[in-house]
């Protein structure tokens, strides 16, 4: 029997793995490889700011978890984890349900030589008091979506009655990569929907309030580029409040620390990560306080050679000598994709798997239309800062490569070239 594979999590690291490992393996029948996911689709999490303002449209850049198994020589399993049985070597699957929430099929084991377990992250609220029943989390499309639809609500609502007086204020906690993106794509989207005829609301009269713990916003960024991006979103209106930590999150408001009462009838909650909980209860895998799988520099988890973890839900050492731990960034998922993807072939021929070194090529990001700001690291001129046009290239870029990994060059071209035609004749702005 062919070695068996198995990759829990189709987000873009897990995805990017199982479509390597199915070229190199799957297509010669050295290995089986299996995805499974709860999810039929991917769409790629950096892209979910978008999703949430209604610039990007989900089902114009989903790709299904089905014909990519099929292109590229992996199966697919639609369900969620819940346990590992890891003496027997088997995964344990929630059960299906129906839309209606009938069960459809029972719960089902699945047997593996090697684990592989790539199932990102999920927002940390820190236990904020009102922050879970009031805040809209960015881990989802459906959530991104759900918020979107609230946002057309008020535009909506504003425009049957009339009101040119009518206002909306949004509170977004956090002010990392996703923040940042999220307050400069609300204004941008302000602005498209005015132009749509949707005026009830005027541009002056969407507040956005940009609200963050710490000293300064993207503190990934050197404090130079943080101050740029600080700048670039006052330009466009957004209230940015540094130093300022929320104590209490209300239907209607934030509270903070210092008593003070931010309006706000939206609210995003973008700060901190944590792994999914139920990986705290994994036949004895090694987890920390955000419930991380411990690993080694191999990838391989502490308590367990046979079970690797990587991405957001792995606390992977920098392997730089100190006891730093790879940041949770999309750049660190794909390169540790890349990394296993030849590990777990070398291990086939008996080979040790490979130690991972975190690379740290910079950061960018994208404030909509209006500007964009980053620093490139590790490159021939050494480190150097970009912004605008140059910037916003490098930014799209990062998704182009996104989609070469998944597609190939040949089609991720011709998905290029699909979307530069429709955006010439379809709505800038997703309005339903």
């Amino acid at each position: 029997m062919s070695h068996r594979i198995v990759v829990v999590g189709g987000g873009a690291g897990g995805l990017e793995l199982a479509t390597r490992l199915g070229r190199k393996l799957g297509r010669s029948g050295q290995a089986e490889i299996t995805l499974v996911d709860a999810q039929m689709t991917h769409v790629w999490k950096p892209l979910l700011h978008e999703v949430a303002a209604g610039s990007l449209s989900v089902p114009d850049n989903e790709l299904n978890f089905l014909a990519q198994a099929k292109w590229n020589h992996f199966n697919f399993q639609l369900g969620r984890l819940c346990g590992i049985d890891r003496s027997q070597r088997e995964i344990r699957l929630t059960p299906l349900v129906d839309e209606d929430g009938a069960e459809i099929v029972g719960e089902r084991m699945l047997g593996y030589d090697t684990l592989v377990i790539a199932v990102g992250s999920n927002t940390n609220d820190f236990g904020t008091p009102g922050a879970a029943e009031h805040c809209v989390f960015l881990d989802t499309t459906q959530q991104a979506e759900r918020f979107h639809r609230q946002l057309l609500q008020h535009y909506m609502t504003a425009h049957a009655l009339r009101d040119s007086d009518s206002q909306v204020s949004i509170a977004i906690v956090g002010a990392g990569a996703t923040g940042v993106e999220l307050a400069a794509e609300l204004r941008h989207t302000g602005m498209q929907l005015a132009n749509y005829g949707l005026d009830g609301i005027q541009s002056a009269n969407m507040h956005i309030t940009l609200v963050e713990a710490g000293p300064r916003v993207l503190p990934a960024l050197s404090e130079r580029a943080s101050d740029s991006v600080t700048e670039g979103l006052r330009k466009i209106r957004v209230e940015v409040r540094t130093a300022t930590k929320v104590k209490q999150v209300r239907a209607d408001a934030l509270l903070t620390d210092g008593g003070e009462l931010i309006p706000a009838s939206l609210k995003v909650w973008a700060a901190g990560i944590r792994a999914p909980a139920f990986l705290r209860d994994m036949d004895g895998l090694e987890t920390n306080r955000l419930n991380q799988l411990m690993v080694s520099t191999t990838l391989q988890t502490t308590t367990d050679e046979n079970i690797f973890a990587f991405g957001d839900c792995a606390a992977c050492p920098r392997g730089d000598g100190t006891d730093a731990l790879v940041p949770p960034r999309a750049q660190a998922a794909h390169q540790q994709a890349a990394l296993l993807a030849k590990s777990l072939v070398a291990r086939l021929s008996g080979k040790a798997p490979l130690p991972y070194r975190y690379q740290d090529f910079g950061s960018l990001v994208s404030l909509s239309r209006f500007d964009a700001v980053g620093e490139l690291m590790g490159n021939l001129l050494g480190d150097v800062s970009l912004s605008g046009w140059l910037a916003r290239m490098f930014y799209v870029s990062l998704y182009r490569m996104h989609q070469v990994a998944l597609y190939g060059s040949p089609r991720a071209l011709l998905r290029i070239a699909g979307d530069c035609i429709s955006r010439r004749t379809s709505p800038r702005l997703k309005l339903h």
